[in-house]
């Protein structure tokens, strides 16, 4: 979606036709009249795709470009441009990162539905579901009807989607990366309120996704918007490095040296860090001047045994700072990022940064869940299905979450960059820093949640809250784990003080759910109120529904009979109603009454 759009068509209908002209003769006429010389502005998108896929059919790219052309004529961005520039950037965007062609089209096609007359069934009647699917994912829902929820339901929709296709969240952040490249034109608070919003859910999502080709220019874009004056202070270091490139040659040509010494065969370059990196880590540290390091990569030609025999090599060459070594081959991030870190002094004993990876890693840490399109022969399915576990697991959540807004903090939440790993039952799990054996109960499973008792951190019993650390083996105990703690025993189910110490979403939520689920006696009525709402929501979930206000709720407790809205979500909470009958009658008298 472009936050620069300006509507010039009205809803409803499909592609526009001249008098007397039907809709297929004038469709075939746009398809055969595409021009074909290098004033085209569909070339650069056609050449770039076929650079990276040969044999992509383009012709159908030209199709999606015509039509999308036609029906957004008229419009224009607040730049003043035709608004088809922002369409066919996207889609540029997405070919740069090596998308297969039915994303491009997608792309080109994005705005459409939200924007113009173009229906989502002439589009996929046009182009087939598929497209229609990541089109219809990239649509936001109508403020008219979900009001201030607009934003969060559609966040909420583009996640399902995702989980179908996670092509739909690489369209969306081109078109957020695109928009953030022309936002000087906006006025200072809505440039602020953007870039807000994609820091707070669209970079992280990228880093989820493992895209850093993508993340590190929504980074610097979003740092320019906010911080400009420390965007400008950072650049101009950047600029005004003094021998700086002259270094890194050095340091490149000997660790080449060494590497041929040890046998290793491996690419070595500068790896030279973007501007929110150096200003994040210069903030974190506290320096009054910019802290960036030098940096350089090595990629070695071979398995992953490679990396440790590199390592060694440049050990061998320069003594390594000692606590500066990570291992996330063996140790993967959280989005399946994998290489050696390490911090040698190198030459004229300045701090050099090294990381060391394989083609294979090296091109998953550049294009994450994009490389499986981009290198459709590589191994990168099954890396990109775990990599996309987390996804699945915010679908859980999100059929818990019947306020989208509370799904929306939730998500948040979870991407949050303060991460831990532990080890639990012979796996390792991440969790947020700070989270409590009871966070991991939960990852484990949502039973060993429920029926938490006690935990051993390191070997020793720990109370319930008490914080995990980056490494800890822990250890859970339930009610069913034959009965080693039967001193401890109590009834099955989690203790409402939880809810004072556990960090993950995802605690939180199922141990709500376990108290909506088992109410106590002598339930309050203000909380079977809150109650039978919440059942309403999360039924209206199974539609794709949603309400901004409580208006359609008032007229279906007056249909009903019911002296008050009050006494009709009571109602439901007793099961007096049926939930998915209430809902199916509240859409009726929505839709009705539109």
């Amino acid at each position: 979606m472009d936050v620069d759009a300006g509507h010039g068509a009205a809803l409803g209908g499909a592609l526009p036709t001249s008098a007397g002209e039907l809709p297929l003769a004038r469709r075939l006429r746009s398809l055969l009249s595409w021009p074909t010389t290098d004033n085209d502005p569909v070339n650069p998108l056609v050449r770039t795709h076929r650079g990276i896929h040969p044999g992509a059919d383009t012709a159908v790219l030209r199709k999606a470009y015509s039509i999308a052309e036609n029906m957004h004529r008229g419009q224009f961005r607040k730049s003043g441009e035709p608004y088809i520039t922002h369409p066919l950037a996207v889609a540029e965007i997405c070919a740069d990162l090596g998308m297969d062609t039915t994303t491009l089209v997608a792309a080109l096609l994005h705005d459409t539905v939200e924007d113009t007359r173009y229906t989502l069934q002439a589009l996929a009647e046009d182009f087939g579901p598929e497209v229609a699917h990541l089109v219809d994912g990239v649509t936001k829902f109508d403020k008219a009807f979900y009001g201030k929820a607009a934003e969060a339901e559609t966040t909420r929709k583009m996640i399902i989607a995702a989980g179908k296709d996670v092509r739909v969240l690489i369209i969306k952040l081109a078109d957020r990366l695109h928009n953030m490249r022309t936002l000087g034109v906006r006025s200072a608070a809505s440039r602020n309120r953007i870039a807000t919003k994609t820091l707070d859910v669209l970079v992280p999502l990228c880093d989820r996704l493992g895209i850093q080709a993508l993340k590190r220019e929504l980074d610097d874009v979003v740092l320019l918007h906010l911080q400009p004056e420390e965007y400008t202070r950072i650049q101009r270091h950047v600029h005004d490095r003094p021998g700086w490139d002259a270094y890194l040659r050095e340091v490149v040509a000997r660790t080449r040296v060494a590497l041929r010494r040890s046998k290793v065969d491996a690419a070595v370059a500068p790896r030279p860090r973007h501007l929110y990196s150096i200003w994040k880590d210069t903030v974190a540290r506290g320096h009054t001047v910019p802290f960036d390091l030098p940096r350089i990569a090595i990629v070695v030609d071979g398995p992953a045994t490679d990396c440790y025999a590199a390592l060694g090599a440049v050990h061998g060459l320069w003594r390594p700072v000692p606590g500066r070594f990570k291992d996330f081959i063996a140790s993967p991030k959280n989005n399946l990022y994998r290489s050696l870190h390490t911090t040698v002094c190198g030459p004229q004993d300045r701090t050099v940064e090294v990381l060391i990876r394989t083609e294979e890693m090296h091109r998953l840490a550049e294009y994450g869940v994009a490389a499986d399109f981009r290198f459709p022969r590589t191994d990168g399915t099954a890396v990109r299905a775990r990599q996309l576990d987390w996804l699945r697991r915010v679908l859980d959540w999100e059929q818990d979450a019947p306020d989208p807004n509370q799904f929306l903090h939730t998500l948040r939440c979870d991407l949050a960059e303060a991460q831990i790993q532990v080890f639990a039952e012979g796996r390792q799990v991440v969790l947020p820093a700070g989270a409590t054996p009871v966070d991991l109960a939960y990852e484990l499973s949502t039973e060993r949640g429920d029926r938490c008792l006690a935990a051993k951190i390191n070997g020793r019993l720990a109370p319930l809250s008490s914080e995990l650390e980056e490494g800890d083996v822990v250890e859970i105990f339930t009610e069913t784990d034959d009965n080693a703690f039967d001193a401890l025993a109590a009834p099955r189910g989690p203790r409402r003080e939880w809810l004072d110490f556990v960090k993950s979403p995802h605690a939180q939520m199922q141990i709500n759910r376990w108290f909506a689920e088992h109410t106590e006696p002598g339930i309050s009525i203000a909380d079977k109120v809150r109650l039978g709402r919440a059942t309403i929501g999360l039924a209206l979930r199974k539609h794709d529904r949603g309400l901004a206000s409580d208006l359609p709720l008032l007229r279906l407790s007056e249909e009903l009979g019911y002296p008050d809205l009050e006494t009709m979500l009571v109602a439901v909470f007793d099961r007096v109603l049926d939930p998915d009958t209430v809902v199916t009658q509240l859409i009726d008298l929505v839709d009705h009454r539109q």
